[in-house]
């Protein structure tokens, strides 16, 4: 074995070797990595945080989708955790694409790193339009497009990140291993006007970009922390003061969208198309 390949085995997290991502146990290694790892567990809470102030006020319930790997229950207590994968820990096994919810019947869906594994996009949101009610919202953190992240997860990440990808939807190769990092970008940077065309249902209300470094080197999911936890904070005040200045430096955005009275039949676009 190569001095290259002796590091990256020593970088790799010792519980995330040699797992395969679309097995339920995986995720199980997942949350037990994310709340273990100090400094990891902080950027989730941090995620969580601002998802919890993006909620409207009301009792109506939340939907979380892949929720396995997470532990956003223990700051929303009633939330009804979902995930594509028969895991522990969840309320209930549930596909984005067809929700098994009543119209109506839901306040938010929120979701952290999910959108962009979603093999058909379109049809999430129309069912997510379906379910949630008129005030409600979707609130996501996702990854991003810039300078930066492009060279991160173009080069560093096994997911697949492809900005120029003239489609929406992509093949699944699983539920996990399925992805294009790119997708929340284009959806709602590149190809904003067609979003909001083809589904007026849902307004875009904020997208909110940053940490450019905290994720990247508390080692993720997949990764031994690089920094110690005690950094934290001072990662957190030199991100803020990046941030001033500059947008391109951003990894991740936090995304809210808010459902929208359902407009005209007359005015619904048709289902063929992009996505």
């Amino acid at each position: 074995m190569g001095v290259v390949q002796r590091f990256k085995t020593w970088l790799t997290h010792p519980l995330a070797r040699g797992l395969d991502l679309d097995d339920p146990s995986t995720t199980v290694v997942r949350r037990r990595i994310i709340k273990e790892k100090a400094i990891l567990r902080l950027v989730y809470e941090e995620w969580y945080r601002l998802i919890v102030e993006s909620l409207p006020k009301g009792d109506a319930p939340i939907l979380e989708l892949g929720s396995g790997g997470g532990f956003l229950g223990e700051l929303l207590p009633d939330l009804i955790a979902t995930d594509i994968l028969h895991v522990p820990f969840i309320s209930a096994v549930a596909d984005a694409h067809e929700l098994p919810f009543r119209s109506g019947s839901l306040g938010s869906v929120v979701m952290v790193n999910v959108l962009h594994h979603l093999a058909g996009p379109r049809r999430f949101f129309e069912e997510a339009a379906r379910c949630v009610q008129t005030g409600g919202r979707i609130v996501m953190i996702e990854p991003w497009v810039t300078r930066w992240s492009s060279f991160v997860f173009g080069r560093l990440h096994h997911e697949p990140f492809d900005p120029q990808a003239r489609r929406w939807d992509f093949p699944s190769t699983g539920p996990l291993s399925g992805a294009n990092g790119a997708l929340p970008w284009i959806l709602f940077q590149r190809d904003r006007d067609l979003f909001e065309r083809i589904l007026p249902q849902w307004r875009i209300e904020s997208i909110r970009l940053g940490m450019p470094f905290r994720y990247l080197l508390s080692g993720g999911v997949s990764l031994r922390a690089l920094v110690p936890t005690w950094s934290y904070g001072i990662l957190t005040r030199l991100e803020d003061v990046i941030g001033r200045y500059t947008e391109n430096m951003a990894m991740f955005a936090h995304v809210v969208l808010v459902r929208q009275p359902d407009p005209p039949v007359e005015m619904q676009a048709p289902r063929e198309g992009i996505a």
